[in-house]
């Protein structure tokens, strides 16, 4: 279901600057291993993600949700599987002891928030302003940045011939009670149609682009958006560094669980 997006400050802002802050920031969270930390930047991001993200609260709400099965599936290994000394339960296989159990939440919460983060990024970014800002602020070659963005949008029509194969199929009744492998079927009626017209769209494509000279690396062109650095990027650099400063004074002042460092527990 189509709804309308309120512009916010961050999709205002250059898309690399704000790349570069989110990488910064993940290589940040590696480095971090105390979970009470992870769990008040997660907090942070969630709330700024919802708020700030100019999707509507509802559906912002419903893709974070989705999270709480990475949470999950991130921790589980480590905690029934884990190593440690003071054990909390036992049977078989699953060993759960102190030191697993939290060494599991500490890798659920920073899996999390690495997909909080990535989500951050994929609502507050036009593909096309994120090649454009890679173009002119770090210098990508055209033809690469072009060549991404084209495929970028060809994704909705493949979709879009997906659809179309199968209502074409429904309506001359194919693949309706037939016996045989089911791959093999799928494969005859829908992979081999949609890359004989992907392959046909990327010839037209690469003439295209060899017409307009794209294969030229050292040839300045003009760009229809300009993507410039504002005093709004360097206010969203001060608002990150904020969050992280407050998340990790309130981790140390306000400790949620009983280690500080998952590496000594």
């Amino acid at each position: 279901m189509a709804y309308s997006v309120n512009g916010t400050f961050l999709m205002k802002m250059n898309p690399t600057v704000k790349l570069l802050c989110l990488l910064a920031i993940f290589g940040l969270i590696v480095i971090i291993h105390n979970p009470n930390v992870l769990l008040f930047m997660l907090a942070s991001f969630l709330i700024l993600t919802v708020f700030c993200s100019g999707h509507p609260k509802g559906y912002v709400s419903l893709y974070i949700a989705s999270f709480l099965f990475l949470f999950v599936s991130a921790s589980t290994t480590m905690i029934f599987f884990g190593q440690g000394e003071t054990t909390w339960f036992q049977w078989g296989l699953v060993h759960i002891t102190e030191e697993s159990f939290y060494t599991g939440i500490h890798l659920g919460l920073r899996a999390t928030l690495f997909a909080t983060l990535g989500l951050l990024f994929l609502l507050t970014t036009k593909p096309v302003h994120l090649f454009y800002s890679l173009m002119q602020q770090l210098h990508m070659p055209p033809a690469y940045a072009y060549a991404f963005l084209a495929a970028v949008r060809m994704l909705p029509i493949i979709v879009e011939d997906y659809q179309t194969l199968r209502y074409a199929y429904r309506i001359r009744g194919q693949g309706r009670n037939q016996k045989g492998n089911r791959l093999y079927r799928a494969f005859s009626f829908y992979v081999i149609p949609l890359l004989t017209q992907a392959i046909r769209r990327a010839q037209r494509l690469a003439i295209a682009m060899e017409v307009k000279q794209f294969q030229e690396h050292g040839q300045k062109r003009t760009y229809f958006y300009t993507m410039r650095c504002r005093r709004l990027d360097g206010q969203f650099v001060f608002l990150l560094v904020g969050l992280i400063v407050i998340a990790y004074s309130l981790g140390h002042l306000f400790p949620v669980f009983p280690t500080s460092d998952i590496r000594l527990s």
